[in-house]
């Protein structure tokens, strides 16, 4: 049965503009390449949204009406990586939606409801009060507490970007009923995610170097996965799917090529059989090359 994959119009309407990495050709690269992909069920909707409550309770109000204020005005600079245009707050709603939206399909659909999210802006550096790292909603801490009021209690996240989640981190770090493992570059941007930062037991970082061999980040990724899940079976795998820890990409040292992401994907659904498997698209920016291993980990979910 083919994937679904959700997304929305607005997301590419965001633009941070000219030369930015972090542009509107990264996902339609993605959504062509997933077009003519037999794995794949490409879904656009106009309409989804998180509600107000799912997202005061990760973000304050007078941060999220500093977004939508930025973009009524026609943009602005949020940091020296994060601008908006006037689309902006509406892409970040309709990205936090269509993973909303493919998070009720894996809840209502069990085992077997893997789906992904292709939109942008990504969100797993977005602070609760700050923006950065190109995000500003911390979409895939939403998606688990969307999930949590579903009754999916346990909720694994696995970040596998080239860059730390630190905002994924921060908005979880102290919730037990959710576990983080991150695969990420260091040193590197943003400077966070050393081995030690354990949360209340639910963090498992795995920072490496640039330029290892792929099957290094594939295999010592998976025994975080293995350290994560030990005596906890997750009810749900939410995957903060960044592709710039593909070999080439212009911001990220790893070796990672798309049969890699697909291997990994594999492993999580045989190895977690009862807890359907959500992506949703983080960095990658060599658009061609992000299409690729999208539509590889999309493969990988059929």
């Amino acid at each position: 049965m083919p994937v679904p994959v959700f997304t929305h119009p607005d997301c590419l309407r965001h633009d941070p503009g000219p030369g930015h990495p972090e542009s509107p050709a990264r996902l339609r690269a993605v959504l062509e390449r997933l077009a003519v992909e037999p794995a794949a069920d490409v879904r656009h909707a106009e309409a989804m949204e998180p509600d107000a409550d799912l997202l005061l309770a990760l973000h304050p109000e007078p941060y999220l009406a500093r977004l939508a204020a930025m973009a009524a005005r026609g943009g602005g600079v949020l940091d020296e990586d994060t601008a908006m245009n006037g689309a902006s707050w509406r892409a970040a709603l309709g990205a936090a939606g269509s993973l909303l939206a493919a998070v009720r399909h894996a809840h209502e659909h069990g085992a077997l409801g893997h789906a992904f999210a292709a939109v942008r802006p990504p969100g797993h550096h977005a602070l609760r009060d700050q923006a950065m790292g190109f995000c500003l909603l911390g979409t895939v801490v939403l998606g688990a507490k969307e999930a949590q009021a579903l009754g999916r209690h346990r909720v694994l996240i696995v970040d596998w970007d080239v860059h730390h989640g630190n905002g994924t981190q921060a908005l979880m770090e102290h919730d037990a009923t959710m576990r983080y493992v991150s695969l990420h570059q260091s040193p590197w941007y943003p400077g966070t995610g050393a081995a030690d930062e354990r949360g209340v037991g639910n963090v498992f970082n795995v920072p490496r170097p640039a330029g290892l061999p792929p099957e290094r980040y594939v295999d010592d990724l998976w025994e975080a996965v293995e350290a994560a899940v030990g005596g906890w079976t997750p009810d749900i795998v939410l995957v903060s799917a960044g592709f710039d820890a593909m070999a080439g990409d212009p911001l990220g040292g790893f070796t990672l090529e798309p049969e890699h992401f697909a291997d990994l994907t594999r492993r999580l659904r045989d190895r977690l059989r009862e807890a359907p498997v959500v992506g949703l698209l983080e960095g990658g920016y060599d658009p061609a090359r992000l299409a690729e291993g999208v539509a590889a980990h999309v493969a990988a979910l059929e």
